[in-house]
């Protein structure tokens, strides 16, 4: 499991933390806030308001009241209810959307050895070239490899987000749309998975040399730990 977790340590100089700027942080955390939001309708439309549960249980309760509704209207009802908790995830997507466009702008205006670009060439580096800690410098490469994928589905996310969001006027879309739901609920799982293995990677660094590392996402990180 060591091999997920962050290192806290600035690989080429390693009594030094790592920094993050006050606009990375605040990317991480929004982005944290959407995800799950964007997760929770997921969640609530896949059990709270699935309409067969949810139409039973209303006609149940207005029989109960004294009151008849037909299988269609509950179905109706259901089915507008869960259109509702969708156009929430719908504005999620929108919020990760600009975040995405956030944080592309970030590598073009970040200190050059704070963006992701450069230090993915860096760990690649110190891959190749170093002698000792080599499994310290194998560990920061495999963790900004993870980071990596994560960046490349939420590009898939939010492109395939919009697709459906716009499918009206994207009428050149309409015949595959199948199957951009499909590739969109598949990067859910995985990001889903990133998003476990990311949380277990954070927990076990704390407990062992890199503990800190959540305090340093919210305060910027200190040059001597």
């Amino acid at each position: 499991m060591a091999i997920i977790e962050p290192v806290r340590t600035d690989i080429q100089h390693p009594p030094q933390t790592k920094r993050y700027s006050a606009s990375l942080r605040l990317w991480h955390w929004a982005n944290a806030i959407i995800i799950s939001g964007s997760l929770i309708t997921v969640l609530i439309n896949s059990t709270i308001t699935d309409e067969r549960p949810i139409s039973s249980l209303m006609q149940d309760e207005l029989q109960k009241a004294g009151a008849t509704v037909t299988n269609k209207q509950a179905m109706s009802f259901a089915h507008a209810l869960g259109d509702k908790v969708w156009d929430i995830h719908i504005y999620f997507g929108y919020g990760l959307a600009a975040l995405l466009l956030f944080r592309s702008i970030m590598e073009f205006f970040q200190l050059a050895d704070q963006t992701f670009i450069r230090k993915m060439k860096s760990a690649y580096h110190q891959f190749q070239t170093t002698k000792k800690n080599r499994q310290e410098a194998r560990h920061e490469l495999v963790v900004k490899a993870i980071y990596a994928v994560f960046y490349l589905l939420l590009i898939v996310m939010v492109i395939t987000g919009l697709s459906l969001a716009f499918e009206d006027a994207l009428a050149v879309l309409k015949p595959i749309r199948h199957t951009i739901k499909d590739v969109h609920g598949f990067c859910m799982y995985l990001i889903l998975a990133f998003i476990a293995v990311h949380l277990i990677g954070v927990y076990l660094a704390e407990r062992k040399e890199s503990k800190g590392i959540v305090s340093d996402m919210i305060n910027g990180g200190c040059k001597n730990p």
